[in-house]
């Protein structure tokens, strides 16, 4: 922080509450890993952006415990956009859909879609993936749905994010880049 950035990410609901504990409110959080709907009342007074919200009844979760805080809970959509069953997220087929039924719960404001990209050695190859997202996303804007307010685009890792950005990402996640690589040793 002392660099500057102030704006995290994190993959694990564990670990955004230890950090939260010693970081509290100076920093900025975003969730960005996979979320459980029982994990969704441990985060929600403690990040301003979802970004892993694969599926109506996770969105429905979200709504309920941020109407208990009396907020509106900022939330991107993850699509599974290379549809790798390994992966979670809507297909590219549900996106639009869904953004609509979601856009309807009070306290849930969609922002915005986020894909992980397939790991490649070649990122290059994943400039389809990419395009792919940024056309469903031009079209969810202009869909105009109420709830609904399309501003990030959260596409592009470590290994990618430079021909994620030049194929419309506005929001990358590199804290490999950053941080190195996540040590598992001590768990």
């Amino acid at each position: 922080m002392t660099s500057g950035q102030h704006l995290f990410g994190e993959n694990y609901v564990q670990e955004l509450i230890s950090k939260y504990e010693i970081l509290g409110r100076t920093a900025e959080w975003h969730m960005i890993g996979h979320l459980q709907k029982n994990k969704v009342k441990y985060i929600i007074d403690k990040v301003s952006l979802i970004h892993s919200v694969d599926s109506i009844s996770l969105a429905t979760q979200i709504n309920k415990e941020a109407a208990k805080h009396d907020k509106t809970m900022d939330i991107l959509l993850e699509v599974n956009i290379a549809g790798e069953e390994s992966k979670w997220g809507f297909t590219a087929d549900e996106t639009i859909d869904a953004a609509k039924e979601i856009g309807t719960l009070e306290h849930i404001r969609v922002c915005g879609l986020m894909t992980s990209a397939p790991y490649t050695e070649d990122a290059e190859t994943n400039r389809i993936h990419f395009r792919n997202l940024k056309n469903l996303f031009d079209k969810l804007k202009d869909a105009h749905f109420p709830g609904v307010e399309p501003a990030v685009l959260s596409m592009g890792m470590t290994g990618d994010y430079v021909v994620a950005v030049e194929e419309g990402s506005t929001m990358v996640r590199v804290g490999t880049g950053i941080f190195g690589e996540r040590d598992y040793s001590h768990k």
